[in-house]
């Protein structure tokens, strides 16, 4: 026997999906992210919409004596759908990404939506409170109280003697447990310039600093604007 759903729970569940991802695309909206309101709410209404169809689309057919259907086979491709998704709010800036909460977001609503259209009601909403916290109260903590525990990103600039090899230098800096993100040298009016970009440990610059500042072929060290 197939199942089957009438048009008022249909409506609930598509609305409530429609509800919950709005939520939770207002915040983005209001943060002026790429993916806003009305996106999240697209994606969460599409997922819906896609498991209601999945779960209780095909209660007319007849499939032949003994023959069943999977109610998750469309609802399963949800989840590839939404990394392409996700992949296109990804942005690489140099050295940095961005989008990845936002890809993050259109995942979970993704998620929401079928909650909501699978009539797992206390999922979706127990799934939206967890993301508004963790996009609203949860920012707090990347801010001061997490600051003294962050790596610091600093620029270094080392002159070394002509023709000098740069190995050494890099050896140090990451020997103090610094990440080098780029370094730029050129060979100016008899100076061998070095500018490296690093992300430190905290309270680690004092030390990287005075151990460059040791090197035979380094004449002069300090920090970069």
């Amino acid at each position: 026997m197939t199942p089957d759903i009438d048009w008022v729970e249909i409506v609930a569940r598509l609305a409530l999906a429609a509800g919950l991802t709005g939520a939770i695309g207002l915040e983005r909206e209001l943060r002026e992210r790429s993916a806003g309101l009305r996106t999240h709410m697209l994606v969460g209404v599409g997922s819906a919409l896609f498991t209601i169809v999945s779960a209780y689309g095909w209660s007319d057919f007849v499939f032949g004596s003994g023959v069943t259907f999977d109610p998750t086979r469309i609802a399963a491709q949800i989840v590839t759908g939404i990394g392409f998704l996700g992949a296109g709010a990804i942005i690489r800036q140099g050295f940095s990404i961005r989008g990845l909460t936002t890809a993050a977001g259109l995942w979970v609503v993704a998620a929401i939506g079928m909650a909501a259209g699978a009539g797992y009601y206390s999922a979706a909403l127990v799934g939206t409170g967890v993301v508004l916290v963790a996009l609203g109260p949860l920012r707090w903590l990347e801010g001061a109280p997490l600051n003294p525990l962050r790596r610091e990103g600093k620029a270094i600039e080392i002159d070394l003697r002509p023709g000098r090899p740069i190995a050494p230098v890099l050896a140090v800096i990451e020997a103090g447990r610094s990440k080098i993100g780029s370094f730029k040298l050129e060979d100016d009016d008899g100076i061998r310039r070095l500018l490296v970009r690093v992300d430190l440990p905290p309270g680690s610059d004092h030390g990287v600093m005075e151990g460059l500042a040791a090197l035979e072929d380094v004449i002069a060290v300090r920090w970069s604007a």
